[in-house]
């Protein structure tokens, strides 16, 4: 019951939950609901929710050579199964299904727009509700889902880099009938969470990477490319101050300036620091004969 709902009671939750980040989404979440409540009218009373601190902001992002090895893992493997049907025969051979194919496409959409999964999963050349459309005359990605809202999450329209523009034309060529980008059995995909876990293990890349992992890479390569900041925050659709705040320490610029400063010799700084402490303000006495 929201009188039940106190400090106490959110600490106890975070901690039975166990994973910081996961418990404050959850306790988020329930501050939205009862804030939702509350501007229908159903309560009057203050419902205050305690949430546990943020943690770091995550920085795993992929190298080029690592997001190469994730994309031709995912464009060769091959579904493995038992070649007998005999219970004593655990041998398994390779297949001529692939089922990871529609990952390598993901994975190109993903580290080449910086886009979140859910816009990626609904990119389509065919405009229509409920689907994030990829104007491929006028190299324009429109990635807010038609019909929907604009919510914090941004989703701004942008261009599409020439690179990724190619393969898009090149596979609406090959499929023209296809209503999505990336499509698994010819429907749109609602989630790639464990394909990609299994093609990351497949690759043999690190722990920690995700689909949104994809957006990080992004996001770290438009950094070290010396790209402007604000350029670049407009194209990933995030704030100015988060993308200097999680990745500016990427750019080839970052700092530069102090750096160059701190070891700089400033002949002015120098005569100052001839000049005795002793005498620093102090009144020398001049005689006749000096003068």
């Amino acid at each position: 019951m929201l009188g039940e709902v106190n400090g106490e009671a959110c600490r106890s939750y975070a901690k039975k939950r166990a994973k910081r980040g996961g418990a404050r989404r959850d306790l988020e979440d329930l501050r939205a609901a009862i804030g939702l409540h509350a501007a229908e009218g159903y309560h009057r009373e203050i419902v205050k929710i305690s949430l546990p601190e943020k943690g770091q902001p995550r920085d795993k992002w992929l190298t080029r050579s690592d997001a190469a090895k994730l994309i031709w893992t995912c464009w060769r493997y091959r579904e493995m199964q038992k070649g007998s049907r005999r219970p004593t025969d655990d041998l398994k051979v390779p297949t001529s299904k692939r089922p990871l194919r529609h990952l390598a496409r993901f994975i190109l959409l993903g580290i080449y727009s910086g886009t979140r999964a859910g816009a990626i999963a609904a990119a389509s050349p065919i405009p229509a509700i409920g689907r994030s459309y990829v104007d491929l005359e006028r190299g324009r990605y429109y990635r807010l889902k038609q019909g929907s809202a604009q919510t914090n999450k941004r989703q701004p329209t942008v261009p599409i880099p020439l690179r990724l523009l190619a393969h898009l034309r090149r596979w609406h060529r090959a499929n023209p009938e296809a209503k999505h980008f990336v499509e698994y059995n010819g429907k749109a995909v609602t989630s790639v969470k464990t394909a990609f876990k299994s093609a990351v293990r497949l690759a043999g890349l690190g722990p920690g990477i995700s689909p949104h992992t994809l957006r990080h890479t992004a996001a770290t390569w438009l950094m070290q490319r010396g790209a402007d900041p604000w350029q670049a925050a407009g194209y990933l659709g995030m704030s100015l101050e988060v993308l200097l705040n999680t990745y500016g320490h990427h750019h080839p610029d970052y700092l530069s300036d102090a750096v160059e400063k701190i070891a700089s010799r400033d002949p002015a700084g120098e005569r100052k620091a001839h000049v005795s402490p002793a005498l620093s303000g102090a009144v020398i006495p001049i005689r006749r004969n000096d003068a």
